[in-house]
């Protein structure tokens, strides 16, 4: 606001003029103008009215902002990490992380192209936690499913180093890593050094025993519950589920305390589980997902990070890496 100094009623000839001097804003008026003057004053110290551009931008939902993405914001997975688990009631679509977990997602592409999943089963449900599937008699030998030309040893993919990820980080303070943010479709979290995925909801990971290098890709959970982030770094995470996770969160909990069904008949069993680039481009679901680098991504998450709508009352200001959906369509 103008600042009005001892010098704006001056007896200096002329008509009333304002003139900017050392940051102050000086009226001069001439000895016969001095009501005219006292008016310029006064409007002078009036509030200036709102323009147009100075009015704050109409709050666009998240959804109103991927609505209106360009198709350059939307990417498609490459066919080669794309995993399709078909299932009695749908499809589920994973997605393999190959830059965190390469020997794992080799393996899992070798057990899908030799059908090692096709007629095994859900044999897990466990409440506000996972679903696991694969071969139920897997500890048993003399019952246990061949896992044909696949690796029967993998190294621990925990994590893997920080340099030459094209990494997107948010401004959001997190308890679990000094650093999150999304490495192409995956969330993933940082200690400057390392990166590591993180069991968000629908994160896929490989089972194992107590020794590190136990998992092999052959047994494999989605996390259903509230993300266990605990495990980070703990278990070789493989990928994501990118569709279909309302079938995987739905299937009846097994028994107390691990979800393991004691009757066989409660399992959910597995149709089959197919590489997309082993099908034909014409049988492949053409499905995109929103580069998490866009500014559309940005602004999304922006968006959700302060809600103004009816319904909040106070906007966060906050977001969890974990409470970020990854937006994903199917172009039909």
């Amino acid at each position: 606001m103008p600042v009005v100094t001892p010098t704006a009623v001056t007896a200096l000839a002329g008509t009333p003029r304002n003139r900017a001097e050392s940051g102050h804003t000086q009226l001069e008026c001439a000895p016969m103008t001095l009501r005219p003057c006292l008016l310029a004053l006064a409007l002078s110290l009036a509030p200036l009215p709102l323009l147009a551009a100075d009015a704050p931008a109409k709050y666009r939902s998240a959804q109103e902002i991927i609505d209106a993405a360009p198709a350059s914001d939307w990417h498609s997975p490459a066919a080669e990490n794309t995993v399709y688990m078909d299932l009695e009631g749908g499809r589920v679509i994973i997605e393999l992380a190959p830059q965190f977990a390469p020997e794992h997602a080799g393996n899992i592409r070798t057990l899908a192209k030799e059908h090692f999943w096709d007629g095994l089963s859900i044999y897990r449900s466990q409440d506000n936690f996972v679903v696991q599937f694969g071969d139920a008699d897997a500890d048993d030998a003399a019952k246990a499913k061949s896992m044909g030309s696949a690796k029967t040893h993998l190294p621990a993919e925990f994590q893997r180093p920080a340099a030459g990820l094209d990494f997107t980080a948010l401004p959001d303070r997190d308890g679990w890593a000094s650093k999150t943010g999304f490495v192409g479709d995956f969330a993933v979290g940082s200690d400057g050094q390392n990166a590591w995925l993180a069991h968000c909801y629908g994160a896929v990971g490989a089972g194992r025993n107590n020794e590190e290098d136990s998992s092999l890709g052959a047994e494999l959970y989605v996390v259903t519950g509230q993300s266990p982030r605990q495990l980070d770094r703990n278990i070789t995470l493989v990928g994501r589920v990118l569709k279909g996770m309302e079938l995987l969160s739905t299937i009846k909990r097994g028994p107390d305390p691990m979800g393991f069904y004691e009757d066989a008949a409660q399992r959910t069993p597995i149709k089959a589980i197919t590489l997309a680039s082993e099908l034909p481009e014409s049988q492949r679901v053409n499905l995109q997902v929103l580069r998490t680098d866009s500014k559309t991504f940005a602004d999304a998450v922006e968006a959700r990070r302060n809600r103004v709508d009816g319904f909040y009352k106070r906007a966060a200001g906050h977001i969890d890496l974990c409470n970020i959906p990854l937006p994903v369509r199917i172009n039909k």
